[in-house]
């Protein structure tokens, strides 16, 4: 399984026009993806994670590019990511604090231990947490986006949608709509070789992913998934043809998922060599940091001072969380229903 074409190690697109400070953001993102996800792993490890434990590892600079490329603030793009996503929304301004305490189902996190892993929102920031049901999110998002041009406003929308979630009828469906109505949403596919355990050669037939998009009349492209700059660039195009009125635009991302589907995956089914190969060659986080100091645009110790904040800003949150309590039972029906009973009258109270 043939990786794609790379760029020489020193070219930095002429069209991105980012400075040494936005470029060392990017690294922040991309760092703090992975280090925060390492950690999460560890507390997996130690039965502290509730539910499962879904890694981003080797796609972390799809989500970081694509998000940045973003309007962020008030009132301004909104994203919906999918559970390897995480970068996407740290970009949009999620704490690390408010991850950890999710993944744990802590009584503090956003959604009072409701919910896990990145099942929550905050429209403030600017993301719409997805629901498990793949291809969903793509006619929500069609919908917020009509919202959208319905009250003219300048934003713009974006969602992530994985190649088994491309084979619902849910996709189809919002990207015919957000097609026909001209909406300003931009449609992130990723390629990452697996559904669960099963390859693409036995799901579809077409060999990337666009292929599908422009059976709808959408503009298309496919970029290496791998590369920031490429996947930033393609996304700033997308999200500016968007704001202008032209309508929905879809992005290939072409990556590789090199961990199992969730932590509990042992990954059995994939090809060790291939895996390897991913590993050593194409790391998107690597192929960063090698592009920019190779560029000479930052230098070695700006990327040691973000990764010893890195590493302390995970500490702290963890620090911070990782004994807090779990939600107690009485507080279960509240905000479920809209005059729960008193605490006193809960029948699982004598339980």
């Amino acid at each position: 399984m043939a990786l794609p074409a790379t760029r020489p190690t020193a070219a930095i697109p002429a069209g991105a026009a980012l400075s040494s400070d936005q470029l060392l953001e990017i690294y922040y993102y991309l760092r703090l993806t992975r280090t925060l996800e390492e950690r999460l792993v560890a507390l997996y490890r130690q039965t502290k994670v509730i539910g499962g434990l879904f890694r981003s590892l080797g796609q972390e600079g799809e989500s970081v590019g694509s998000a940045y490329a973003l309007e962020r603030g008030r009132n301004k793009d909104i994203l919906s990511p999918l559970i390897r996503n995480l970068g996407s929304m740290l970009v949009m301004g999620a704490r690390p604090i408010e991850i950890l305490r999710q993944y744990m189902a802590k009584a503090e996190s956003p959604t009072s231990g409701r919910e896990m892993n990145v099942h929550f929102n905050d429209l403030e920031k600017g993301y719409l947490g997805q629901i498990s049901h793949l291809g969903d999110m793509i006619p929500v998002m069609a919908g917020i986006t009509l919202s959208f041009k319905m009250r003219r406003e300048p934003r713009v929308g974006l969602v992530y949608i994985g190649d088994g979630g491309m084979s619902t009828g849910s996709f189809h469906e919002g990207l015919n709509l957000a097609a026909v109505q001209r909406l300003p949403l931009v449609v992130v596919g990723e390629y990452n070789h697996w559904s669960y355990s099963t390859p693409p050669e036995k799901q579809f037939a077409v060999k990337d992913l666009a292929d599908k998009a422009k059976g709808y009349g959408v503009p298309a492209v496919t970029v290496d998934g791998n590369d920031v700059f490429a996947v930033y660039e393609a996304t700033k195009f997308a999200v500016e043809r968007a704001r202008r009125g032209k309508g929905v635009h879809f992005i290939e991302v072409k990556t590789y998922r090199r961990k199992g589907h969730a932590e509990h995956d042992d990954q059995h089914y994939v090809p060790k060599d291939v895996l390897e190969q991913w590993s050593s060659t194409n790391d998107p986080v690597d192929r960063y940091t090698q592009r920019i100091l190779s560029a000479d645009l930052v230098s070695e110790a700006d990327l040691k001072d973000i990764d010893e904040r890195v590493r302390v800003e995970v500490d702290q949150a963890t620090d911070a969380c990782v004994d807090e309590p779990l939600p107690s039972a009485d507080t279960a029906l509240t905000g479920v229903q809209v005059d729960p009973p008193a605490a006193d009258q809960l029948w699982f109270k004598a339980l």
